[in-house]
């Protein structure tokens, strides 16, 4: 019996000849036309005027730190329900992450919480250096709301766009908003370069100086001339080329993980105690997870029973992300909220979403969720 996954690579002939292009032109190394064509293919996509290909969305998220002189000691607000790839690079800066709880609209950072977040710290002398926002599950946060409040603090706003290329905020790109925004095009994404993630920003200086960093801080000499730390983080020619590939694709990749989510919402969503991540009108997602919630005290099995039961079916499905303040790791750090972040994952369940699952399959999903909630 095949394994139905969550969301598996979706590679086709296609891809495969764009690589073996690239092998062909001798550009295998992290330098050549298919790097320098694709970070200016998504910067187009994305409205963007600088960006910066490299090897995965947490190096992006580094580099945006470090491009913005994140130094030790300093704070940045970022939401709790995330990947844990959002904070860990604030770590690597000696930094202090700050942790803000989600919304019920968007499952996103809630605004009022991170007004309530840099008011405090403020009134603590510790001015908050850097926001992350992370648009979840591939859809936007309330970005007006958001970029409002880091416009009036004068707080630099980095946009975690990993989860939602070609979702949109009141017809503007997701990754398109902030000082700076990063993606990620890691195997499970809607669109893949195997690891990969891209930074950009419409501020030369800030996107230069990052792509300084990625290549090792080496200075532009004959020699090997290094000032500072620098980090070996650029993606390879090969991969980019992968990556243009497939962003030939997103519109119908987009418009297939949308079916999916409606198939599940209409079979399922009027079962007792179940419904579906909710859908802003402020935007248009770009569907990457299907997202469903289950009430407990309405459904005749648990969320984790329906892991257990679907894994038994050969179907992997998954929590929604653990709260960054409930992990061991982050456990001490400063949290404002949390409930929202806590319910979502305690009830929450990723189902199978790839641009690749059959309808078959989905039906299979649909029956074997069915099933054991009926």
């Amino acid at each position: 019996m095949s394994r139905i996954y969550l969301s598996p690579p979706d590679i086709n002939q296609k891809d495969r000849s764009a690589i073996e292009s690239a092998f062909d032109s001798g550009w295998v190394a992290p330098v050549g036309p298919d790097l320098d064509a694709f970070e200016d293919e998504v910067a187009q996509r994305l409205n963007r005027n600088y960006a910066c290909a490299v090897n995965s969305g947490t190096s992006a998220l580094h580099l945006a730190l470090l491009a913005l002189d994140i130094q030790p000691g300093d704070r940045v607000i970022c939401p709790s329900l995330t990947f844990a790839g959002c904070a860990f690079p604030i770590s690597y800066c000696g930094a202090e992450p700050i942790f803000v709880d989600s919304e019920t609209d968007t499952w996103n950072m809630d605004p009022d919480l991170l007004e309530s977040a840099i008011e405090a710290l403020l009134a603590e002398g510790n001015k908050p250096k850097a926001v992350i926002v992370v648009q979840i599950y591939g859809q936007c946060a309330k970005m007006d709301s958001i970029l409002s409040i880091c416009n009036a603090h004068q707080i630099p706003l980095i946009e975690d766009a990993a989860e939602s290329l070609g979702a949109t905020y009141q017809g503007k790109p997701a990754g398109s908003f902030g000082d700076l925004s990063f993606l990620s095009f890691n195997g499970n994404k809607i669109i893949t370069t195997s690891g990969g993630g891209m930074l950009l920003g419409n501020d030369q200086a800030l996107v230069e100086k990052a792509r300084y960093f990625s290549q090792q801080a080496r200075e532009p000499v004959l020699h090997y001339e290094h000032k500072a730390i620098g980090y070996n983080y650029r993606l390879s020619n090969l991969l980019a080329a992968l990556g243009r590939s497939q962003l030939t694709d997103l519109d119908n990749r987009i418009a297939i993980r949308k079916k999916h989510f409606e198939a599940y919402a209409q079979s399922m969503g009027h079962l007792p105690g179940i419904s579906f991540m909710p859908i802003s009108s402020e935007g248009i997602p770009n569907y990457w997870l299907s997202c469903m919630i289950l009430d407990g005290s309405k459904t005749k099995v648990s969320r984790d029973d329906l892991i257990v039961i679907c894994d038994q079916a050969s179907i992997e499905v998954r929590p929604t992300w653990k709260p960054l303040h409930l992990q061991k790791v982050f456990q001490e750090k400063q949290m404002f909220g949390g409930a929202v972040s806590e319910r979502l994952f305690q009830d929450g369940l990723c189902l199978p979403s790839g641009s690749s699952l059959s309808d078959k399959d989905r039906e299979k999903v649909i029956s074997t969720l069915s099933n054991a909630l009926k």
